[in-house]
C-alpha cells in the first residue's frame, strides 16, 4: 500500500509520522513545495524507524508528483492559514488554487486514489474537490468531524472523569467554530447516554468547549493544533486500507441526505476499502435539524465564493 501526504508542515508530517508508527503503508510520500522541507522532514522520521520498531519507508520529495505514482490514499493538508487582515474570500482564493492544483497533479499520476481533504476551509475545500475533479463522491472525504468528534469525546472524559475511549460521540454540520453540532443527546459513555451522569449546564459547557476546540489550541500554543489533526487523518488511512467499516463523522457530497444536498457537510458515514460507502441516518429531532440547516446555510455561503471566483 502507498499513501501520500500533500503538505509537510506540523500536519502533514504528523499524519505521515502516525502512519508508518502504525505500519498502515509499505511506503509513505511526503509531498512539499518548500525546497528540502519534505525531504528533511522524512529523512528525521527515517532515522527513528529503529527506535520505535517500524518499516514504513517514508520519501520526501520536492513538487514531484511522479514520485506519488500509484498511491492508493492522497491527504491533502497544503495551504495557507487565515493571516490578520486576510478576508475570506483571500482564503479560499488562495487555498482552492492549492488544493485544486494539488489534486489535479495527483490524478496524473494516481487516477484511482482516495482523498482525504483537511485544508481549510475543509468543507468547501472538499465541495471544490467533488465539483472540479469529476470524481465518484466516496473517494473524497473531508476530515473535520472525525478531529472535532475527537475533542468532543476529550471534553467529555474531562467531565466524566473517565476514559475518552470508553465514549461514543459525535459532531455533525459544518468545521468551524459556529457551525459544527455537538449531538450531547446522543453521547454515550459504555452504551449509557452521558445524559443520565451529567446534568444539561454541563453538557452544554462540554459542546461550546468543543465548538471552540481549534481556537483554544491555537490560544495556548500561538498556532493551529496539529497532533490531533495529524491523528485524525491517520485513524481514516487505517479505515481505508485496513477496510474497517469505520463509523466516522466525515464532510462528504449529501443528496438529500439529512435533508440537503448539493453541498458536502459532515455527516457520520462508514469508512472502508472504497472510500466512504455508507451515511448513517442518526435521526435528528426538531433542534437538531434546525441547527444542521443553519450550518448547511453558512457552508454555503462559503462555497458561494467558489462560484463567484469561477473556481467552479
Amino acid at each position: 500500500m502507498k499513501v501520500t501526504v500533500v503538505g509537510a508542515g506540523a500536519v502533514g508530517a504528523t499524519c505521515a509520522d502516525n502512519i508508518a508508527r502504525k505500519a498502515l503503508a509499505n511506503e509513505v510520500v511526503l509531498l512539499d513545495i518548500k525546497q528540502g522541507f519534505a525531504e528533511g522532514k522524512a529523512m528525521d522520521m527515517m532515522q527513528g524507524s529503529t527506535l520505535l520498531g517500524f518499516d514504513t519507508k517514508i520519501k520526501g520529495v520536492t513538487n514531484d508528483y511522479s514520485q506519488t505514482e500509484g498511491s492508493d490514499v492522497v491527504i491533502i493538508t497544503s495551504g495557507l492559514p487565515r493571516k490578520p487582515g486576510m478576508t475570506r474570500e483571500e482564503l479560499i482564493g488562495i487555498n482552492a488554487g492549492i488544493v485544486k492544483g494539488v489534486a489535479e497533479n495527483i490524478l496524473k499520476y494516481s487516477p484511482e486514489t482516495i482523498f482525504i481533504v483537511i485544508s481549510n476551509p475543509m468543507d468547501t475545500m472538499a465541495y471544490l474537490a467533488l465539483k472540479s475533479l469529476g470524481l465518484p463522491k466516496n473517494r473524497i472525504i473531508g476530515m473535520g468531524g472525525t478531529l472535532d468528534s475527537a475533542r468532543f469525546k476529550f471534553y467529555l472524559s474531562q467531565a466524566l472523569n473517565c476514559s475518552p475511549n470508553d465514549l461514543q460521540g459525535f459532531v455533525i454540520g459544518g468545521h468551524g467554530d459556529t457551525t459544527m453540532i455537538p449531538l450531547t443527546r446522543l453521547a454515550t459513555y459504555q452504551s449509557l447516554p452521558v445524559s443520565h451522569l451529567l446534568d444539561q449546564a454541563t453538557l452544554d459547557k462540554v459542546a461550546a468547549d468543543t465548538m471552540v476546540g481549534g481556537a483554544t489550541l491555537t490560544g495556548l500554543i500561538g498556532t493551529s493544533a496539529w497532533y490531533a489533526p495529524g491523528a485524525a487523518g491517520a485513524a481514516l488511512v487505517q479505515a481505508i486500507l485496513r477496510d474497517e467499516k469505520k463509523l466516522f463523522t466525515c464532510c462528504v457530497s449529501l443528496e438529500g441526505e439529512y435533508g440537503q444536498k448539493d453541498i458536502s457537510l459532515g455527516v457520520p458515514v462508514v469508512i472502508g476499502r472504497n472510500g466512504w460507502e455508507k451515511i448513517i441516518d442518526f435521526e435528528l429531532n426538531e433542534e437538531e435539524q434546525t441547527r444542521f440547516n443553519k450550518s448547511a446555510d453558512a457552508v454555503r455561503k462559503m462555497n458561494d465564493v467558489l462560484v463567484d471566483m469561477k473556481l467552479i
